[in-house]
């Protein structure tokens, strides 16, 4: 309780760090105490929760680095272009960064249009960073966008691969997040009936699939819903196996109210 339209989340010293797209909050909630934080991202905001549309920032993507969390905005509208740097440990606030100078130049570098691109996921290893373009727009543009430089606001350079994603219940599914797990991308991609980066449309289903690190290759998608848009992926627990991940889902409404979801999947 207390949470609405997550968005993503981060499992992280028996605590989950969540993010919602029509807040200004990033969560820290203990699994042990049942114990709900809210840490304030921008300061001096009209509104911080069930912020209108055309106003929120949009934080579709949560990543970590050491003690650094990052939370990024989609980049779909000109308003959802920053990355909030944070530090784990003491629970501040300790860069605003403007990334609409690197946003443009993947949209100009893989011929995305800016209605089309919509960043929902980001992978940052300390050296390189991987963003996931959600191809929910009419073209369908999804994508890994890969940046080789630790400081996205100096120089990088830029590689970008374009995937073909199965559908879902004849609906085309789209990245909506991913984490690194031994050399390999475990991917969500959701499925609703809309064309528009923008607009919500009616939920078809959700699926888990595997890109090969080092190749860049698909290697497996799996349906794993009809009903629910899955969009926060987070590893619980791995060892020689399986590996249990825990979700989280974006309901589209103003209510306050979040679900984890754990998934198990065999090695």
């Amino acid at each position: 309780l207390g949470i609405g339209s997550a968005s993503g989340l981060i499992y992280k010293n028996d605590s989950l760090y969540i993010i919602s797209d029509n807040s200004n909050y990033l969560y820290e909630y203990s699994l042990a105490n049942a114990d709900l934080q809210k840490h304030l991202l921008i300061e001096n905001a009209e509104v911080n929760e069930n912020i209108p549309k055309v106003m929120k920032p949009d934080f579709e993507a949560i990543s970590q680095n050491g003690d650094d969390i990052f939370v990024i905005g989609s980049g779909s509208t000109e308003n959802r272009q920053k990355m909030i740097q944070m530090s784990e440990v003491q629970k501040k606030v300790l860069h605003n960064h403007d990334l609409t100078d690197l946003y443009l130049s993947m949209q100009y570098f893989a011929g995305i249009s800016a209605e089309d691109f919509n960043i929902e996921g980001v992978i940052f290893t300390g050296e390189k960073w991987y963003f996931f373009q959600r191809g929910n727009g009419k073209n369908a543009k999804n994508g890994i966008f890969i940046v080789e430089s630790p400081y996205l606001t100096q120089g990088y350079s830029l590689l970008y691969t374009s995937y073909d994603l199965p559908k879902i219940n004849g609906i085309q599914s789209s990245f909506t997040d991913a984490v690194l797990v031994d050399d390999v991308f475990y991917f969500l991609a959701s499925a609703e009936d809309s064309q528009s980066t923008y607009l919500d449309g009616t939920v078809a289903g959700s699926s888990i699939g595997k890109i090969n690190l080092k190749t860049m290759k698909l290697k497996k998608v799996v349906t794993i819903t009809d009903k629910h848009k899955f969009e926060g992926l987070t590893v619980y627990k791995n060892n020689s196996k399986t590996i249990d991940f825990l979700l989280c889902e974006d309901g589209d409404s103003d209510i306050q109210e979040t679900q984890i979801f754990k998934l198990t999947l065999d090695k």
